[in-house]
């Protein structure tokens, strides 16, 4: 009985390989409905998931569609994965400047959970870029240019498809089970054989202690040592936003500025430089010296940002007619000081109801819409100076600036 293994877990019980794969499957098939399947989750999310219990859920998203197999065009391929968080458009900077360095990138990602944006939605603010590719249109893209930018294909790990939209709008976004079962699914069918993934920590992010971040590296690990794969990870700070920007078409615009060199100064950039080290050094086998030389390389040289634009159009996209909505307001700051904290989450919060993200799986996303930083942590501000500039197209409620703005 359905109601029996809801139950079983309510009261912190291990479930059997046999009832995860009977109650997930029915569920993709329809037999299961969305509240049953909300409250198996809310009970995971509570009471947790024992490993055997998360290789199983793994094992069932895996084997609900195709495994994906390059090893024909790439060898040793590397896949990087982000927990999320707000202003984080990593991928769209990454990518490109490993791609120019010769490692072929093939990254098949999400659309946004929770206050988290996702890189599927801010590569659709572009005009015309299909995120929808075929499996045959991924071989060709990565013989053709070596990048591909992509969400997961309809037959790649369907059953996580549906979860990660319901978990989006059932607050259960946080549970370490479900993110390592969502995140190493899709890794592992998209054919990655080294897999690099940063770990956000903090107010704006899935997870807020690093206990939590040192579990959930633990339990991709131990899922990627039974796929015979090669996981590391990186924990990093998700207290205040990732650079700049925070929005759809915003971030976009971010990540152009970075690739071109007129974004150097921001933890985005810092970070943008640490992963694509590190991928270039699981990529090539070379050492974190000769990595970073060639990383640096490719963005002064111009060959990153030339990657990033060839990218956009063999998908379609048309970067000229990227647009961000033509009005704003601007958050002003009170007092002299210096700016000793910006509150992630707030700002995440403030993005979703401006309508950068979603409240529920139904809601369209306004790719004009968002936030953007005029100044970070650590900066000294004067009286009046503008602090933040918000892009909107519908009324929303302006937050106290001390619920996002800490100046002393």
């Amino acid at each position: 009985m359905i109601v029996d293994i809801i139950n079983k877990k309510r009261l912190g019980k291990e479930l059997s390989y046999r009832e995860i794969d009977k109650f997930f499957n029915g569920y993709l098939d329809g037999s299961i409905k969305d509240y049953q399947m909300s409250s198996l989750l809310m009970a995971i999310c509570i009471n947790g998931m024992t490993d055997e219990e998360v290789f199983a859920l793994t094992k069932v998203f895996i084997d609900s569609g195709d495994v994906l197999d390059f090893s024909h065009l790439i060898t040793n391929m590397v896949d990087k994965h982000s927990t999320g968080g707000i202003g984080d458009k990593t991928t769209l900077i990454i990518g490109p400047i490993v791609a120019a360095c010769g490692v072929p990138v093939v990254k098949m990602s999400g659309r946004g959970l929770g206050y988290t944006g996702g890189t599927i939605d801010k590569l659709e603010s572009i005009p015309g870029y299909n995120t929808k590719l075929t499996e045959e249109k991924i071989i060709k893209q990565i013989k053709d240019i070596g990048i591909v930018l992509t969400g997961q294909t309809g037959d790649l790990a369907p059953m996580d498809k549906v979860i990660y939209a319901l978990r989006d709008v059932t607050g259960t976004v946080s549970s370490i089970p479900l993110i390592a079962s969502s995140i190493m699914s899709k890794k592992i069918a998209g054919g990655a054989d080294k897999i690099i993934i940063d770990i956000k920590v903090g107010n704006g992010a899935l997870l807020n202690t690093k206990k939590d971040a040192k579990e959930l590296s633990r339990l991709m690990k131990a899922i990627g040592k039974i796929y015979q794969k090669e996981v590391i990870t990186v924990i990093s700070d998700m207290n205040t936003p990732l650079g700049y920007a925070i929005g759809n078409a915003l971030e976009v615009k971010e990540a152009m500025d970075v690739l071109r060199g007129r974004e150097t100064d921001s933890n985005l950039y810092d970070l943008c430089i640490a992963l694509s080290s590190q991928m270039i050094q699981m990529g090539k086998n070379v050492d974190e010296k000769t990595a970073i030389k060639e990383v640096f390389e490719a963005l002064n040289k111009g060959r990153a940002y030339e990657k990033f634009l060839e990218l956009v159009k063999a998908q379609g996209g048309d970067i000229s007619k990227l647009t961000v909505s033509d009005k704003k307001k601007y958050i002003k700051a009170p007092k002299n000081g210096t700016i000793n904290k910006i509150n992630a989450l707030a700002l995440g919060k403030l993005s979703v109801s401006l309508g950068a993200g979603r409240v529920s799986k139904e809601d369209k996303i306004d790719f004009g819409v968002g936030i953007k930083l005029n100044k970070l942590e650590g900066e000294e501000v004067k009286k009046g100076d503008t602090l933040a500039t918000i892009y909107y197209n519908k009324d929303f409620e302006m937050p106290s600036i001390d619920d996002i703005y800490t100046i002393e």
